[in-house]
């Protein structure tokens, strides 16, 4: 059976000579080239047409996310396997959304790395948790809150009274009569569920429905 054909694209030469030394280790995975930048790891992709590449993020002459949409465009069977100490959102999705396959952290030990491998050759991708948990956090419905229900001009009523403002005043800057300010007002407190405007005041700034100030 032949072995799996890995590329590491990698600014780091410790992680990239570490790496190397652990898969020499690994009869079933062949490294096939080094790369020290985005555009590197392209052109490595190209002259060899790795099965896996090992994909830095954050490296000068081209990031991982573009070699990555870049790789896929002639390589597209290839596994392309983030392997990074980052995982915040600006950069796990465009990681993601730009078509790698899974998503590791360089805590991985190097034994999982190469488990992760094997798996990707086989269509399984690996996740690590602390991305997953990301993702999670971000694909998760958001919790319905009472300010939801408004109508558009409650919501404009809601952020005066934030800001303080009088029923003459909101009916200044909203440009509508007293009566149909204390209509909204009234709609607005029932709405949420409070008392009075102070009330209404403190919930609007709890949950930064404020009128943004220069």
């Amino acid at each position: 059976m032949n072995p799996i054909r890995i590329g590491i694209t990698d600014d780091h030469e410790m992680v990239r000579l570490g790496l190397v030394s652990y898969f020499m280790t690994e009869p079933d995975i062949e490294v096939i080239g080094e790369a020290r930048s985005g555009k590197e790891g392209v052109i490595l992709a190209k002259e060899h047409m790795p099965d896996v590449m090992l994909m830095d993020l954050l490296m000068e002459n081209g990031n991982g996310i573009e070699a990555t949409k870049e790789i896929l465009t002639f390589h597209p069977t290839c596994k392309i396997m983030i392997l990074t100490s980052y995982y915040d959102e600006e950069q796990v999705f465009p990681a993601l959304e730009a078509g790698a396959f899974s998503y590791l952290l360089k805590t991985l030990p190097a034994y999982k790395i190469s488990e992760a491998i094997r798996d990707a050759v086989n269509g399984q991708a690996t996740i690590a948790p602390k991305v997953t948990d990301l993702v999670m956090k971000k694909l998760r419905p958001k919790e319905h809150q009472l300010h939801d229900d408004l109508t558009g001009r409650e919501l404009d009523v809601l952020k005066c009274l934030g800001d303080g403002l009088s029923n003459q005043e909101i009916a200044e800057q909203l440009f509508i009569g007293i009566k149909t300010v204390k209509t909204h007002v009234s709609n607005t407190l029932a709405k949420l569920e409070l008392t009075d405007r102070t009330q209404a005041a403190v919930y609007a700034n709890r949950q930064g429905i404020l009128h943004s100030k220069s």
